[in-house]
């Protein structure tokens, strides 16, 4: 069977997980009696209230005889470390833009990850039928962007595709596009193929003939990289990552490199385990699988020792693959035991031990965190990549029964090699009415 591997990225509230809900129903994902909610990958109770994708997820459809392996990622610049670390597991990206806010500041953040990786673009102008759209101007903006980020020709090369993700409905052709946000909506309810009307078959077909398929040798050893992690209570840790080269089975005893410089690896420093489950995406469902070859993208069950980063190989090849590369921490707060008059009345694990444990086993599944002990033992420095990363991290931690105190945030300054001072900074966006320009 052949694949595609595609992320889908995009400024927040632009319409990405709604485009993705789309794509699922309208490949069959569900049963035609089966009642469906809206934003069906957001899982996290956090992700449905506020609206906004934290956790970056991975599912599966199928389009004819094709199997593309969707990866939804955030759409805040916070949680860039979940959107890092997925690129290296698909060789496209669907670049999802409002039709009339047109490219943003978590847009470039995120394209200019992809570009650097090589990957190809696939613009999808969303929310078309917005009363303020402008497709011809955010098209061009778009193309700006590109030649700004030092795309290269391929990448320049990039199809656009008009979409409607709440309508269900996309086209390549900008006219067309005009026409059908203007004209009164043909709102899709069933769920299937369909034939002479307005669906995201010009979205599928342009994902199909723009990518790639994936790259890898089937025949040679075993060789993934680790990108995400999961728990289970029944099996334990379980690892996400795309099969990089050779396949795996279930059964067979695998290397655990653990992270360095990529190349040979000294027989000291590898882990050995065994595959007790290996799962595929397909939906919102993981299905056992026999076997994975290389362009899969698999959870592996039951291999010890293994965190994101983490290179998996055949025993006797022992070849470490590049590592995942974050960007670093731009604010700190710190987090410390409730001392105050009330503590012990709003939680159930107060003590600094089992603050200290719930915070380092964060660092298992969120990359771009960073959690330091300080010279208290009730205290400790977490650092994150901006305010809502860090309160994510404090209301979950809260809900699950956790009491502390937090200081005020600070910004983390860095030296320049001239040993002047250097702070990160942020790019604006601000509306006005067209008057008060």
């Amino acid at each position: 069977m052949q694949i595609r591997n595609v992320a889908v990225i995009a400024h927040v509230d632009h319409g990405k997980t709604t485009l993705v809900d789309q794509m699922l129903r309208q490949a069959g994902i569900f049963r035609a009696n089966e009642e469906l909610v809206e934003r069906v990958m957001d899982s996290n109770p956090l992700e449905r209230e506020r609206g906004i994708t934290i956790l970056s997820k991975n599912t599966a459809v199928h389009w004819g005889d094709v199997k593309i392996n969707i990866v939804d990622t955030p759409g805040h610049a916070d949680f860039g470390g979940e959107v890092e670390r997925v690129l290296r597991m698909v060789e496209g990206v669907l670049i999802l833009v409002d039709s009339a806010e047109g490219p943003m500041p978590q847009t470039r953040f995120v394209l200019r990850k992809a570009l650097l990786l090589g990957l190809l673009p696939i613009v999808v102008i969303n929310k078309v039928d917005r009363p303020d759209a402008r497709l011809a101007e955010v098209h061009d903006e778009v193309l700006e962007l590109l030649m700004e980020l030092d795309a290269d020709n391929a990448q320049l090369d990039a199809s656009f595709v008009y979409a409607s993700g709440r309508e269900g409905w996309a086209t390549t052709d900008l006219k067309e596009a005009l026409e059908w946000s203007m004209a009164s909506s043909e709102r899709i309810s069933s769920i299937g193929a369909w034939e002479g009307v307005r669906n995201l078959t010009p979205l599928f077909q342009t994902i199909l003939g723009k990518l790639n398929p994936p790259s890898g040798d089937p025949t040679g050893p075993f060789q993934m990289l680790v990108s995400t992690l999961d728990f289970s209570p029944y099996i334990g840790r379980i690892a996400i990552g795309r099969v990089e080269r050779g396949k795996v089975r279930v059964g067979d005893r695998v290397a655990v490199l653990p992270l360095g410089l990529p190349g040979p690896v000294d027989e000291a420093e590898v882990g050995m385990s065994r595959v007790m489950k290996l799962y595929e995406f397909t939906g919102l469902q993981r299905l056992d699988l026999e076997e994975a070859r290389a362009g899969d993208i698999v959870a592996l069950a039951g291999v010890e020792g293994v965190e994101i980063g983490t290179t998996l190989t055949d025993p006797e090849s022992r070849e470490r693959l590049r590592g995942i590369a974050v960007e670093e921490p731009t604010l700190s707060v710190d987090f410390s035991v409730n001392d105050s008059p009330f503590s012990g009345r709003s939680g159930k694990f107060v003590t600094s031990r089992q603050l200290r444990d719930r915070l380092f086993r964060e660092l298992e599944r969120n990359l771009a965190l960073r959690v330091e002990e300080t010279d208290s033992p009730d205290t400790f420095t977490v650092s994150g990549r901006g305010e809502l990363h860090l309160t994510i991290l404090m209301e979950t931690m809260r809900r699950e029964g956790y009491e502390f105190q937090v200081s005020r945030p600070r910004v983390i300054a860095k030296k320049a090699e001239d040993g002047s001072r250097l702070e990160p900074y942020e790019e604006v966006v601000i509306e006005v009415p067209e008057g008060m320009v």
